[in-house]
């Protein structure tokens, strides 16, 4: 148990100094919420599995900083309203909310006990940016300023759940639209999109990164690659 702890310990050290690199501003409340994390989602998938277990034991590394990729991208203003579709175990949307404190989301995902998770882990954290829906994304009656998503659904099924849900004014530098964080090979997804017509923005985020077991700079960790983005109305 000692040294569980001190391995624990070493990890959690390790992983924060990343984060810091990469988000110098945080305060001690946020810092304080992202060392939480893993203890908490431990806890909770001993109870409900909504984390497989071979995740679990890398949760910083293949969800939160995965999620945090997003906030490399892109500073959201303050008031501004995200939707999470399918948000799972809270992702990306929890780690975005811990970064933007000002920032509204909505997590939403369509299995009920994966939003139980998200709504105790929220109310662990005391996130007061957040709330949660339970329901399918093509029953959503919500106007938001981007929708942000991780390999959820193909993008054309995005663009088709998402279509007149996008507030008209935009208050951030990019454009209201799709955020989302897409691994392998997306060409046959982007091919199908250039096909399509009067859809609204795109940003199609591809991640890469090292495991952090190699120590290397954090840059490395947060290495991201914008593969494709479309502007209103083409």
């Amino acid at each position: 148990k000692f040294l569980f702890t001190i391995s624990y310990f070493c990890l959690i050290t390790f992983v924060m100094n990343i984060i810091l690199e990469e988000f110098p501003d945080l305060n001690d409340v946020q810092i304080e919420q992202f060392s939480k994390l893993k203890k908490i989602y431990n806890d909770w998938n001993n109870k409900i599995n909504i984390i497989s277990r071979k995740d679990i034991d890398n949760i910083y590394e293949r969800h939160v900083l995965h999620s945090l990729v997003i906030a490399k991208f892109i500073k959201f203003n303050k008031g501004t309203t995200v939707l999470d579709l399918g948000t799972g175990g809270g992702f990306p949307g929890i780690p975005l909310s811990i970064i933007f404190p000002d920032v509204n989301f909505i997590l939403v995902d369509s299995i009920r006990k994966k939003i139980v998770v998200v709504d105790a882990i929220v109310n662990e954290l005391r996130l007061k940016n957040v709330k949660s829906e339970w329901s399918r994304a093509e029953n959503l009656d919500y106007k938001y300023d981007f929708l942000v998503t991780r390999a959820v659904a193909k993008m054309s099924l995005l663009i088709d759940w998402s279509k007149g849900k996008f507030n008209k004014n935009s208050n951030n530098h990019i454009q209201n639209g799709i955020i989302a964080l897409k691994g392998g090979n997306v060409d046959d997804e982007l091919k199908n999109i250039q096909q399509m017509k009067d859809i609204d923005g795109i940003i199609m985020i591809e991640y890469r990164s090292k495991r952090l077991g190699d120590r290397t700079s954090s840059k490395q960790h947060m290495t991201i690659r914008y593969r494709f983005q479309t502007h209103p109305r083409l």
